[in-house]
């Protein structure tokens, strides 16, 4: 299984399918948190190479509450097919499946490509930005919409930071760092990404502001 939801860097879905069939195993990859990048183009696509591939329909993909589940194998499908409906899925809500044909749309369009883009822009700076400051990235930095922010160095959890920032309207998420030694529920970092503010027109300047925002309220306890 390939995916993740605070994982800042590009996958290569090609290398995990190599290694899939050289061990005689399928490969399921979860794009949920990519699937935007991927149809606008800003990283590689799992479809050529995954037995499955999972997504959800928001995120970045900026769709309603929802999931695709795909495959290119027919007697998956079969079989994906049968152990979802009737027995897990109940009836179909029309209106989401009318939300999901417009998000679908939008992702055909040149614009939304030119979001994706912008996206992986922002969150490049929006990185760069914070590093500058002092910050730790999980990493170093970022390929695609997010960063994952250690928060070691400045005394604080990521449980504090998020709420002081949710104070000057500024939202991220605490999430745990690698080797973490606060709880799930604590933490030592911070997840942020760039999609909603891009979608909102932002671009690489508004994005050092941001970081400055972001220094000032966590040196400020």
């Amino acid at each position: 299984v390939a995916g993740a939801s605070a994982y800042p860097r590009a996958i290569d879905f090609e290398k995990l399918s190599a290694i899939a069939k050289e061990v005689g195993a399928y490969l399921m990859v979860d794009m949920a948190h990519i699937a935007g990048l991927v149809a606008g183009g800003q990283h590689m696509s799992p479809v050529p190479y995954a037995d499955v591939v999972t997504t959800t329909t928001h995120k970045t993909l900026r769709g309603p509450r929802g999931g695709l589940i795909l495959t290119n194998d027919e007697e998956l499908a079969k079989k994906i097919n049968k152990a979802i409906f009737p027995g897990i899925q109940g009836g179909p809500l029309m209106h989401v499946i009318a939300a999901k044909a417009v998000c679908f749309g939008e992702a055909l369009k040149p614009e939304f490509t030119e979001y994706a883009k912008q996206i992986v822009k922002n969150a490049s700076v929006l990185a760069d930005s914070l590093l500058e400051k002092g910050f730790n990235l999980v990493s170093g930095g970022t390929d695609n919409h997010l960063m994952l922010v250690d928060l070691q160095p400045f005394n604080i959890t990521g449980k504090e930071l998020e709420k002081k920032l949710d104070e000057v309207y500024i939202t991220v998420n605490k999430n745990a760092i690698p080797n973490d030694p606060q709880s799930p529920f604590v933490t030592s970092g911070v997840r942020i990404g760039t999609p909603a503010v891009t979608t909102r027109g932002l671009k690489e300047d508004d994005m050092k502001q941001i970081a400055q925002c972001i220094y000032l309220t966590a040196t400020d306890f």
